[in-house]
């Protein structure tokens, strides 16, 4: 058979010859046979592979598909995971548990579901057959929750071997996620921010480096405050972490003014009491509340004309004995809360109004009941402290007190935050900077919530299960936030965040950043992902599972080839280090 080819202008002939070649006089001649042209180039080409010997079939006939499973997503999270050592952070030695404790991570961060769902869903990925629980039953799971929380106290102090050193920074918050279910061990009415009203709640806390990378989760009956539960944790990161040292950062909410004065007696008595000992060589950075600002201008100590030519500085005060205090001035912050300020007033005065004509037409009468109408008013808006009333049985007066407006205002975008760290240990901006680390835990506790993690609702009766529950989600996320490292490059996060910035000024992305942002491509044309919708494109990348007609058990896979993005994504993974 003889292809030739042959072009005009800008398009290409093909023409497909049937030949014979034969002697002649003793010369080889050439005869076509037929113009196989017309058939087309499949045909064309069965047929010279029929010719040079080799045995054609019908594709149909040579093998089926049995299954196809997503393979990419999994082949994603079990990749970071290896690179992570993941494994041996949960045991040493290969089991059975290890392999269920490490599907149950990698499925939390593929597609959370309850324990009977996933146990349901091994067939509709190839992560059971990865990890080697196919047919794993809900029983099963729950057993390797159990095996999961023995461990979990191991597993938190080589995390915290791995990324916490002495003297470096510690990031601790306090959330709470809500209960479906009445018999939970730890569940409790207490302050829910999950908005969930009547339902009881599970209270936790999430301490993290100062990058914000998750180390250790901790579970708490649902009606614990916030504050009595840092010290514990505090005591746990020295004795079970083996941190002589350490910053911690927590908001003006965690570190009260108990907490305070345990870490000063510490210091100043370190060594002669099991207490004391416990909490030496701790130093911290916390917000003064506003009551402690206004104190601190009522006294003159701090005047906003300070802040005319500077938007930082630092002085020390008797009411905060071995502090330092750092004041900070946002003109950015300042401006925004005038303007929220101005348009809750405009709405309270408005809603006043309402209720002033009421009583004027007679509509409203009683003290008491104008008085409820105008409570709910101001309460609503928030403004009790800026509105004057004047109430009696038939009439209703309001008037704006503009001392009140004017005080706050002075105060507007000033910020003041106090700290026990020396200033050869963390200077000023560093102070400011560290506290602005702290929505890094918040990030968690949002991502954590979300679809993504599905930390709540709690389902789970006994306490270790939530324990464990909170611990595989906690698990999950340190993976994702290390992808979500390895994965800059593609998705809208910033690769290059300033290092060195104003403390006080908006951080800004980077130039890069913000054309991923707004463009929504890549430099090279390519449309910029999100984390999730990222994970998700890999699903494509499938595992086939074929049979052959004439002996149906055996059975051979083929695997979708990665696109070039695919293939990119899967090689940056590689970069992960612990």
């Amino acid at each position: 058979m003889v292809t030739t080819t042959r072009r005009r202008g800008e398009r290409v002939y093909h023409a497909h010859l049937l030949m014979r070649s034969y002697r002649e006089g003793g010369k080889v001649r050439k005869e076509s046979l037929a113009n196989l042209t017309p058939l087309g180039d499949d045909i064309v080409a069965l047929i010279r592979a029929a010719l040079k010997g080799k045995q054609v079939r019908v594709i149909e006939d040579t093998f089926g598909t049995r299954e196809s499973r997503p393979h990419g997503q999994v082949l994603a999270v079990l990749t970071a995971m290896r690179r992570l050592g993941l494994e041996r952070l949960l045991a040493s030695r290969p089991s059975r548990q290890r392999s269920l404790a490490l599907a149950l991570i990698a499925k939390q961060l593929l597609a959370p579901s309850s324990k009977l769902a996933t146990s349901r869903s091994w067939t509709h990925s190839t992560l059971a057959s990865e990890l080697g629980v196919q047919g794993a039953s809900e029983d099963e799971l729950y057993a390797a929750m159990d095996w999961l929380v023995v461990r979990q106290r191991r597993i938190k102090a080589k995390l915290a071997k791995r990324h916490l050193k002495d003297g470096e920074l510690v990031l601790y918050d306090v959330t709470s996620s809500y209960v479906e279910g009445d018999h939970c061990e730890l569940a409790a009415f207490g302050h829910n921010r999950d908005k969930k009203k009547g339902k009881r709640q599970v209270t936790w806390g999430l301490m993290t480096d100062g990058e914000g990378r998750p180390v250790a989760v901790e579970a708490f009956m649902g009606n614990t405050s916030d504050v009595s539960t840092l010290l514990s944790q505090v005591r746990k990161a020295k004795d079970r972490f083996g941190l002589s040292e350490f910053v911690l950062i927590g908001d003006r909410g965690m570190i009260s003014g108990r907490h305070i004065d345990a870490f000063r007696a510490a210091a100043e008595s370190a060594g002669a009491a099991d207490d004391a000992e416990d909490l030496s060589g701790v130093t911290w950075v916390t917000a003064v509340k506003s009551a402690g600002i206004r104190a601190l201008v009522s006294d003159g100590t701090l005047q906003p004309s300070l802040f005319e030519k500077t938007n930082l500085l630092s002085f020390t005060h008797p009411a905060y004995p071995g502090e330092r205090l750092i004041a900070c001035y946002n003109p950015l912050m300042a401006a925004e809360l005038a303007r929220k300020r101005e348009e809750l007033l405009s709405a309270t005065l408005e809603d006043l109004q309402g209720i002033e004509g009421s009583v004027k037409k007679g509509r409203l009468k009683d003290a008491t009941k104008i008085a409820l109408r105008a409570g709910k008013v101001i309460g609503k808006h928030k403004m009790q402290k800026h509105i004057k009333l004047s109430i009696d049985q038939a009439s209703f007066a309001f008037e704006v007190n503009h001392e009140s407006v004017a005080a706050e205002k002075a105060l507007d975008g000033i910020y003041i935050l106090r700290t026990s760290a020396p200033e050869d240990k963390l200077a000023d901006a560093q102070v400011v900077l560290a506290y602005k680390d702290l929505p890094k835990v918040e990030r968690a506790f949002r991502t954590l919530k979300s679809v993504a993690a599905q930390v709540r609702p709690i389902r789970h009766r006994l306490s270790d299960r939530v324990r464990a529950h909170l611990l595989l989600c906690m698990l999950a996320y340190y993976v994702r936030w290390h992808m979500e490292r390895a994965w800059a490059s593609l998705t809208f996060k910033d690769e290059d965040p300033e290092t060195e910035r104003d403390p006080i000024a908006p951080a800004k992305r980077s130039p890069e950043a913000q054309r991923k942002a707004h463009y929504k491509t890549l430099e090279n044309g390519e449309p910029t992902d999100s984390f999730d919708t990222l994970l998700a494109s890999l699903q494509t990348i499938v595992r086939n599972t074929h049979y052959l007609p004439e002996a149906p058990d055996a059975t051979f896979t083929t695997t979708t080839e990665p696109n070039t993005r695919q293939r990119r994504a899967l090689d940056l993974l590689d970069t992960i280090t612990v």
